[in-house]
């Protein structure tokens, strides 16, 4: 199947082409962007002799007559405006941005830009693929979630569908390296601003927050809204969430961890700690793998869950080349089979 990448010039991008050059189904046919033709290399120097493609203009027509899948590795702002211009087309779409995953009223709220139109956001569906495979198979537009909701609601997804929290009680504190912010420079993902430091951001302000409450929502009713603050730590990739919930009645950690397993234990790339071992991001880098450690607190009542991901990865171009192989028919694993780098 022939795939192309608009945006490959960003970091999720260039992650689609490291899985994508390996993959034994999907071919790179084109990859695009406003930087048209000059080698892929010369922007990223080491894909070197292994990349040889030319980045070439933005054409729609032409990439859908071309492939069977295109992804849009693109800003927020502007996937949208790219995302309409495939319907109606014989091409798959998955989009990576947040433009189409929110309604118009929460879009330009957070996000603020302009929404998409709703008969474009009305045929997309959420791809967070553990939960949703169902409807992605069937779909040919994906709104790809954003990094730090895989993570939050792969952690809490099992405990809010079968209702054993308070609805009012969530608190996730959330991490993540400095390649979350992509390219673009700011002084504080700088070298000098970022090493040695932690610096928490966008305070009850991120725009991932509506997101994982219309997740949460989706599976309980009775989900009250969060409290979700976000930090920078001083690594190129990887987040860790660690959520905080009130438990409705006593839970041993033991019991919590059968439900884990029991409810992911067909998704691969969900691994479930044993008691009393806890994740760390380097555990997971450079591969799709999202590990969960449990600890319920006797003492308070509360449920510690931390979830760890690579963001380039599960969070970004892994999820969206797992999404491709469930739209495709093909096993979720295919070319994503990564044992992650360590140390």
């Amino acid at each position: 199947m022939k795939v192309s990448i608009i945006g490959t010039t960003g970091y999720g991008g260039v992650e689609l082409l490291r899985i994508l050059h390996q993959h034994p189904t999907f071919k790179i046919q084109s990859i695009h962007s406003t930087k048209a033709e000059i080698p892929i290399w010369e922007e990223y120097p080491h894909l070197y002799h292994l990349l040889d493609k030319k980045l070439e203009p933005i054409d729609s027509e032409q990439i859908a007559n071309q492939s069977d899948i295109v992804f849009l590795a693109t800003p927020s702002g502007i996937s949208g405006q790219l995302a309409s211009k495939f319907v109606n087309k014989n091409i798959k779409v998955i989009d990576l941005s947040g433009d189409l995953r929110l309604p118009a009223k929460e879009y330009k709220a957070w996000y603020k830009h302009e929404p998409v139109h709703e008969s474009l956001k009305s045929q997309a569906v959420y791809g967070l693929s553990e939960w949703n495979r169902k409807t992605i198979k069937n779909s040919s537009l994906i709104a790809n979630p954003g990094c730090y909701p895989t993570a939050s609601l792969l952690g809490l997804g099992p405990v809010v569908k079968a209702d054993l929290i308070d609805p009012a009680s969530i608190v996730i504190d959330a991490k993540s390296g400095v390649s979350g912010a992509g390219k673009s420079l700011s002084r504080n993902t700088s070298l000098s601003e970022a090493n040695e430091n932690f610096r928490v951001y966008k305070v009850n302000e991120h725009q991932h927050t509506p997101e994982i409450e219309q997740q949460l929502l989706e599976w309980n009713r009775d989900i009250q809204p969060i409290t979700f603050t976000t930090h920078l730590l001083p690594i190129t990739r990887g987040i860790m969430t660690t959520t905080y919930v009130q438990l409705k009645e006593e839970q041993k950690t033991s019991q919590l961890l059968e439900l884990y397993k029991e409810i992911y234990h067909q998704h691969p790339f969900v691994r479930i700690r044993p008691e009393n071992t806890f994740p760390s991001i380097k555990e997971v880098a450079g591969s799709n793998y999202c590990d969960i450690g449990l600890h319920a607190d006797g003492r308070t009542g509360r449920l510690t869950i931390i979830a760890v991901i690579d963001n380039l990865m599960k969070g970004a171009a892994g999820q969206a080349v797992q999404n491709a192989n469930i739209m495709s028919g093909l096993e979720e694993i295919t070319g994503l089979d990564f044992v992650p780098m360590y140390p």
